[in-house]
């Protein structure tokens, strides 16, 4: 069975409620025996401390604003504090898991924002830049299929020669192309979900020509039509076809893949049903 990383402590209240789809996703997959939920415990802050500017993480552990709400939650609390600790262990144990079994997933989201000195759309830390400093070894490449480009992810390869990010989005956000940081903007109008397929395919071309370790796929779930940020062509089939795409490719590849949830901003019980078939997908291909 698939193995997701997940513990009660990623659950927070916020204004966006894009931690408390986190438990709501678990609650499902748990229910419907989808996946194998491991609690990865909390991070070392330490390590936290080498990622970003020590100055930016002392503000988010202490609630010290406005670097501590930077990210875009209102209210800083301790709950949300250990909901970002657990998360970014879960970063590290799926990763782990990944390169075990070959497949592994972290139910989070909130990463691709983030850069060195802040965080930024609702993104505390980069827990994809993180992967990459923790196994300094491994090349990591970041297959980020948000409707956002990745941002923070982008500044991080400037920082970390082992990390490449190819972002897919929709929503422009001002995602900076470095030597290793490739975009691909598909229409929210006048795109179609064959240019996306294609971006896939040159993604995974760019990952295997640069040999990747690992790949890790934020599965947004942003660019659905009836999302506020989505394309009007993608629809609910899409999004899995695209997912089991991806997840095919990565095994036929014999490449380790770790994913994630990443965006999504519907009512709790649109978005939900979503995220749970990116598990369902990676289950019609690797189990």
């Amino acid at each position: 069975m698939l193995k997701a990383c997940y513990s009660a402590k990623y659950y927070a209240e916020t204004h966006t409620k894009s931690m408390e789809k986190l438990t709501a996703v678990a609650d499902v997959l748990k229910e419907q025996h989808i996946a194998e939920l491991v609690d990865p415990g909390v991070i070392d802050t330490e390590i936290l401390n080498r990622l970003h500017d020590p100055k930016y993480v002392h503000a988010f552990l202490h609630g010290i604003k406005p670097l501590a709400s930077f990210q875009g939650f209102r209210n800083w609390n301790e709950q949300l504090r250990d909901a970002v600790l657990s998360v970014q262990a879960g970063q590290l144990k799926a990763t782990e898991l990944a390169f075990q079994e070959g497949i592994a997933a972290n139910i989070a989201q909130g990463f691709h924002h983030a850069v060195y000195e802040y965080g930024g759309a609702y993104c505390t830390f980069n827990g994809l830049a993180l992967v990459a400093q923790e196994y300094p070894d491994k090349k990591i490449f970041v297959l980020d299929c948000d409707q956002h480009g990745g941002n923070g992810t982008a500044e991080f390869t400037l920082r970390l020669d082992n990390l490449f990010n190819f972002t897919i989005f929709g929503h422009k956000f001002g995602c900076a192309t470095y030597d290793r940081s490739v975009t691909r903007l598909i229409d929210q109008k006048n795109g179609n979900f064959t240019q996306y397929l294609h971006a896939v395919d040159e993604g995974f071309e760019t990952a295997i020509n640069w040999g990747a370790d690992l790949i890790i796929y934020q599965a947004g779930m942003d660019c659905h039509q009836a999302d506020k940020f989505g394309s009007e062509w993608f629809d609910s089939d899409m999004l899995y076809q695209r997912d089991k795409y991806v997840f095919e490719l990565a095994k036929q590849h014999n490449i380790p893949i770790m994913f994630v949830l990443a965006g999504g901003y519907q009512r709790m019980y649109n978005l939900v049903p979503l995220h749970v078939g990116t598990f369902k997908a990676a289950n019609a291909v690797y189990f």
